[in-house]
């Protein structure tokens, strides 16, 4: 694919590992390369692990964009961003993540609209920080985790609250963790579990149980993430 992300497929289970060699920002280019290995899987009608670097799955958007105040480059950052976690949410076979460090803000939107989530403890932080560091939640990030944290977790958001872990766990960021060095196996052996599934039948489930999140993620992005609203935001 490209330095930035590695597509390796084997036995119907595409693994798509991004890794900038820093924070695993969600930049422009990281984002294109992602959507690109997603067409890929998709054409290959493959199941997905999905696995950031050692230490870190992804600290979020790239800020340096946001801070050049270009609106144009803000918007299609946000923009790319939201579609890759909405592709995920409505991919039509199983998603599986391995995240073996930190995972914020649009790490933590990868975590949330993956099938399975798999993490390890350690002294990491995950969670939508977004008000901490000084932004407003997108309303798609908000219906992304209306879908799977736990209601005392989806509340705290507000506060842009960051978990270790084990706290996550019980949020609703993972399904269950691991020890690093079992990280990247367990999510293979996740995925195989899949292939013997009729996909078909998966492929309705999941459409039908995720309709509602689809849909108000899709509302959302289209009615928010507009060009014309970031310039208005900036004053341009």
């Amino acid at each position: 694919m490209t330095e930035l992300v590695k597509y390796e497929i084997t036995g119907g289970i595409a693994e798509i590992t991004f890794d900038d060699g820093k924070a695993n920002v969600m930049s422009p280019a990281m984002l294109s390369a992602l959507h690109a290995a997603l067409d890929r899987a998709e054409n290959d009608k493959a199941i997905v692990v999905l696995a950031g670097r050692k230490g870190i799955f992804s600290a979020g958007f790239d800020l340096k964009v946001f801070a050049k105040n270009i609106a144009e480059e803000s918007y299609g950052m946000l923009r790319q961003g939201a579609e890759l976690a909405l592709r995920l949410l409505e991919y039509p076979r199983p998603v599986v993540s391995a995240c073996g460090g930190h995972a914020l803000p649009m790490g933590a939107f990868l975590l949330l609209t993956s099938d399975v989530r798999l993490g390890v403890d350690g002294p990491f932080r995950i969670g939508l920080n977004e008000v901490m560091i000084g932004l407003t939640l997108p309303h798609f990030a908000i219906e992304i985790a209306r879908h799977r944290l736990t209601a005392p977790y989806f509340n705290r958001i507000v506060t842009g609250d960051v978990l270790a872990p084990t706290e996550a766990l019980n949020a609703g960021y993972f399904d269950r963790l691991t020890a690093v060095d079992d990280l990247l196996p367990a999510a293979r052996l996740a995925a195989a579990a899949f292939t013997g599934i009729d996909m078909t039948h998966f492929t309705a489930s999941k459409k039908r149980v995720r309709a509602q999140a689809v849909a108000a993620v899709r509302e959302a992005i289209d009615s928010e993430i507009t060009l014309e609203n970031y310039k208005r935001r900036l004053g341009q």
